[in-house]
């Protein structure tokens, strides 16, 4: 416990059987659970964690929440509340608890099919919140997350009750030397787009899976619609800010070349995540700017659109008429407005995008997280 809140880990597992013995044995003991969800794992990695729960290793008692609600004249929307939070369960990957203990530190968490990285993570999600973990946080099962930071990460939701903390390694010093060269350019790129799609301005590393959530946080989350490869990170950023969720960054140390085996594949997830926060942003601005509050925001925005469209349609027939000179000034003209009319209704809209979501963004020096 941390000031006398549940802290827990999830630890996304698929074939960590050389790693996920250093995650377990180094983590702190303020951790009162390890929830390990092993991803249909083909190698000893659920062999590994059961022989650590073998120990019989025993944390704080943490009853399983009751969800169970009497109907009265008022709470008709707390029971529909329940009643959501249980269709999200349903719809979830099916997954067995191997050993459903209310004071065992370490769960093991099995998936009965492949769910990939984000699903692991939504399944250890929804243990955590049925059980009213105070701030979950998240450390893959590859030995790249140093345990010691851990504190750091859940400080700002325990003591300052920010919803969601994420780790930053390119602020570390190191960055340019320790984090491959590729990884550090694909990283940059998804972070800028990830900054608008997000509306979390100020943020940077935005693939870093390094993370604590807040109770409050975790239940305004779909569960099971969180994206189930690498772009989970960005989609739970997006998520967050629809339900104007504060956040923060913790300087965190990068680490490699202790063993781990990179799963992911620079050329396919860039387009695969640019297509993730452009679905995301469009749901963003509809759904916070314009359905839950209207704001002029998703007016301007959607002039940009509009300009943009326009800009595009009078440049494809200047370029079907250049051979034939029928291109007429007014058409010329008309290019030249639609295109600075976009950058001008997408420029406001950014700017009051970045005030509006400026207040949820909170910047913590080293001497306030410890």
């Amino acid at each position: 416990m941390l000031n006398n809140k549940t802290i827990a880990v999830v630890v996304p597992a698929y074939n960590e059987e050389t790693q996920l013995g250093i995650v377990i044995d180094t983590m702190p003991d303020f951790v009162d659970r390890i929830i390990v969800v092993n991803d249909c794992s083909t190698d000893r990695t659920a062999e590994i964690v059961k022989g650590y729960i073998a120990r019989g290793e025993k944390g704080v008692f943490i009853p399983k929440a009751n969800r169970k609600i009497e109907k009265t004249f008022f709470n008709q929307a707390d029971i529909v509340a329940c009643e959501m939070f249980q269709e999200e369960e349903r719809n979830m990957t099916p997954f067995t608890v191997v050993n459903d203990n209310d004071e065992d530190r370490i769960v093991l968490i099995e998936h009965k099919r492949n769910a990939r990285v984000g699903g692991a993570i939504a399944t250890g999600y929804l243990w955590c919140r049925n059980h009213n973990i105070d701030c979950t946080a998240v450390m893959a099962g590859d030995a790249q997350m140093d345990p010691a930071e851990l504190q750091s990460i859940c400080s700002p939701v325990i003591e300052h009750r920010i919803d969601y903390v994420k780790g930053n390694r390119l602020s570390h010093k190191s960055a340019s030397r320790l984090i491959p060269r590729k990884r550090r350019f694909g990283n940059s790129i998804l972070s800028a787009l990830t900054k608008i799609a997000s509306g979390y301005w100020f943020i940077s590393d935005t693939q870093t899976g390094y993370t604590a959530i807040s109770l409050r946080a975790l239940q305004k989350l779909e569960l099971d619609k969180i994206y189930p490869t690498y772009g989970v990170p960005n989609d739970i950023l997006i998520k967050l800010n629809i339900h104007k969720c504060s956040l923060c960054e913790v300087p965190i140390k990068p680490v490699y070349a202790i063993g781990e085996q990179s799963k992911m594949r620079i050329k396919k997830v860039i387009p695969t995540v640019s297509m993730l926060l452009l679905k995301g942003f469009v749901k963003r601005i509809w759904q916070k700017y314009f359905i839950t509050d209207f704001h002029p925001i998703s007016l301007f925005y959607f002039l940009g659109a509009v300009g943009f469209v326009a800009s595009l349609y009078f440049f494809a027939y200047i370029l079907s008429g250049l051979g034939s000179h029928s291109v007429s000034n007014g058409t010329y003209f008309g290019f030249v407005t639609s295109l600075l009319s976009s950058f001008l209704f997408n420029g406001m809209a950014m700017w009051m995008d970045i005030i509006d979501n400026d207040k949820l963004q909170h910047i913590y020096h080293e001497e306030e997280i410890h």
